[in-house]
């Protein structure tokens, strides 16, 4: 009886950090990369004609603290009921594909568009408010993508060109055009050198179906962009590559993941919020209860 009660309270207790775990994220976090930063160090490794506009990296469902929530998983992350898989949603995106091969293609050569998509959904979307709706999770990221208000070459206030800038004036550009807070993403892609490039720029949106509303993001730049000391914090946004230019870029590929997902993709105890630690603090107190009185159990039988 005592190791039903023990093996009960273990699995409300392993409930509770899935529920918190998963479907209870505040905010969405539209990502957009500038394909330039990603190919610059070797452009024969990227599909061409190389984009001149920002493509979409992903809409992804992100904790308070700026966390993106984990990949869906039965076991450690069961976010949502009976998320469709991702081998099951290309076919549900028939009416826009041709908006998804223009602003999300997979910029990498030998690497197709559907399986781009199909990481975005397993990283993303099945833990998003549209775990069965894959037309409408990626409907709501283009029409936010495609919105003319946040197309970061207007807002960011300045031309790609081959200067670099300081990264807090982007920001404050960004915040003066569009009224909130973005966050910039870096790389540092050219072997040899210090320069920051910037990789990707992120706007967060409230929770909402679909998102529309901005909100300041919690973190304005990601851990590469304070790699340096903030008095050599600039950034560059390259020109865009042509073909003709790309015999001329020599320098190697840095291959670290350069179209993946966000850093925080492993069940880790820090990025559990506030309201979820509380119910684990909870479960773990139960535990010790259930221990104390199966023991005076125990010893009223002995003593019997």
């Amino acid at each position: 009886m005592v190791k039903q009660l023990l093996a009960f309270a273990a699995a409300v207790l392993a409930s509770f950090v899935v529920l918190a775990r998963g479907s209870d994220f505040e905010f969405y976090k539209l990502s957009l990369i500038w394909p330039s930063s990603v190919c610059i160090s070797a452009p024969q490794n990227c599909k061409s004609p190389i984009p001149k506009f920002f493509t979409i990296h992903g809409l992804w469902p992100t904790l308070k603290n700026g966390t993106a929530v984990p990949p869906y998983d039965q076991v450690t992350n069961k976010c949502n009921v009976n998320p469709l898989k991702p081998n099951e949603i290309v076919d549900k995106l028939t009416s826009i594909r041709g908006r998804l091969e223009t602003k999300w293609p997979n910029l990498i050569k030998d690497k197709s568009d559907e399986l781009y998509w199909e990481t975005e959904w397993s990283h993303h979307g099945m833990c998003s408010d549209y775990p069965q709706d894959p037309l409408t999770y990626f409907t709501s990221t283009l029409n936010l993508a495609e919105d003319s208000k946040y197309d970061p070459l207007k807002v960011l206030g300045v031309p790609p060109s081959n200067t670099p800038h300081d990264i807090d004036t982007l920001l404050e550009n960004v915040k003066k055009n569009v009224g909130y807070y973005p966050q910039i993403s870096c790389s540092m892609p050219i072997k040899g050198t210090k320069q920051l490039y910037l990789k990707e720029i992120r706007f967060c949106f409230k929770r909402a179906m679909p998102p529309s509303a901005l909100q300041d993001c919690p973190d304005d730049m990601d851990d590469m962009c304070r790699s340096v000391p903030p008095a050599q914090r600039t950034v560059m946004l390259p020109l865009p590559i042509t073909t003709t230019s790309t015999t001329n870029v020599t320098p190697t590929l840095d291959h670290r993941n350069i179209m993946s997902p966000p850093a925080s993709t492993t069940t880790s105890w820090p990025n559990l919020t506030c309201g979820s630690l509380v119910y684990v603090q909870w479960g773990i107190i139960g535990l010790l209860v259930l221990y104390v009185l199966a023991r005076r159990n125990h010893v009223h039988e002995h003593v019997e």
